[in-house]
């Protein structure tokens, strides 16, 4: 293996595929190179954990004691959906 010169295909710029990541996508058994150089990479990455933590809650009534709370899906109506303290109280 030696040093690859790849072009990044967000921002156009060529970068260097070293022969140590090489290997280490071999290690990890990744078939492709890399798409994006490590600027465009961890730009990538900041957005994507940026996003994850922006959670939307539903409100709702528990179907045990009718108190309104907050849950981190959509409910469908189809299955019952509790307060934290019921669905501790079910749980045991």
């Amino acid at each position: 293996m030696q040093d690859k010169t790849l072009v990044c295909k967000d921002c156009g710029v060529e970068f260097i595929f070293s022969e140590a990541e090489q290997e280490f996508y071999a290690e990890k058994g990744f078939q492709n190179e890399p798409a994006r150089c490590p600027s465009c990479r961890r730009a990538r990455k900041q957005a994507t954990n940026e996003n994850r933590g922006e959670r939307q809650y539903y409100t709702v009534n528990c179907s045990a004691c009718g108190v309104e709370t907050q849950v981190p899906f959509k409910p469908t109506g189809v299955r019952p959906v509790y307060c934290r303290d019921c669905y501790q109280k079910n749980q045991n």
